[in-house]
């Protein structure tokens, strides 16, 4: 007999309707389960942590969200996306579930989010895994801060007027996106892409696919928080950290270009043979540790 899969919820956030799935709160003889949130990268939607759930399901009240502009999200009118707004998202999840402390498990641009909300608010989050959420590496940052602020600004202006005229891009089939899924990461099973493309895609009027995440997504905004403010949020995490990593990655591992000396309590496990999403390309080996880690 198959279980029933997770129940699809919303919740309002700074006027926007986000989508989270909810994989049960209660055990079979009624008992609360810990409340464990799951937080998808940039691009990627809330099916994608689907494997991970159904394995942590048993033990944990699994709930998984959409960010805002990604999946079943409402994209935002102005197009432009900022981490703390993010940030506000997790929180105002957290805090409409009415659970807590909650363990959290997050990736990429999810676990720069989630990281964040772990020093805002560390009273409120009991263990938390980052999948390569510490955002671009030092050098990178010092590579694009060596090109002056003006012109930075100049570029990214006009990359959001071109954001702005630009549809969807549209694919004639659903193999089409499948195609390009694989494309996109070749660590992925065939199985496996095919579940994130048919999640992650809306069928068009015309009977073309789209992907559903917001296309003003690939223009980031040219500057975030300053570094020393990132530094003390980082700090001010209370919770366990566990901070995982890609051998094969483009991401830079923090334990040998120095931020994993702003954590407190934090410790980085790095998976060979394995890139930026490593619980995909080594999915036993990554639950087997955030299993321990839990």
């Amino acid at each position: 007999m198959m279980r029933a899969g997770p129940t699809s919820q919303t919740f309002i956030s700074q006027r926007l309707r986000l989508h989270y799935l909810d994989w049960g709160q209660f055990d079979a003889e009624g008992r609360e389960k810990p409340p464990l949130v799951l937080v998808h990268g940039g691009r990627d939607h809330a099916r994608s942590w689907d494997w991970v759930a159904e394995q942590l399901r048993e033990d944990w009240h699994v709930v998984a969200m959409d960010h805002r502009g990604h999946g079943d999200s409402d994209w935002v009118s102005d197009g432009n996306y900022q981490s703390n707004d993010m940030v506000y998202d997790l929180a105002q999840l957290v805090h409409q579930l009415g659970v807590g402390p909650v363990t959290i498990v997050s990736h990429s641009m999810g676990g720069n989010v989630s990281l964040r909300y772990a020093g805002t608010f560390p009273e409120t989050v009991r263990k938390i895994v980052a999948i390569e959420g510490l955002g671009p590496s030092p050098s990178r940052q010092a590579e694009e801060r060596a090109v002056p602020y003006p012109q930075r600004l100049n570029e990214w202006i006009g990359k959001k007027r071109a954001a702005s005229g630009r549809t969807p891009r549209k694919y004639a089939s659903i193999e089409d996106a499948f195609a390009r899924m694989i494309e996109e990461n070749s660590y992925l099973t065939q199985a496996q892409a095919r579940h994130l493309t048919i999640h992650g895609v809306n069928r068009n009027e015309d009977g073309t696919f789209s992907w559903k995440f917001d296309p003003h997504l690939n223009v980031w905004p040219v500057e975030d928080i300053a570094d020393e403010f990132l530094h003390q949020t980082w700090g001010a995490i209370t919770a366990p950290t566990l901070l995982l990593y890609g051998a094969d990655s483009w991401a830079s591992n923090p334990e040998g270009d120095g931020r994993l000396d702003h954590f407190a309590n934090a410790r980085v496990v790095e998976f060979a043979r394995a890139g930026h999403w490593l619980h995909h390309d080594q999915f036993d080996l990554f639950m087997k540790t955030i299993g321990e880690f839990l």
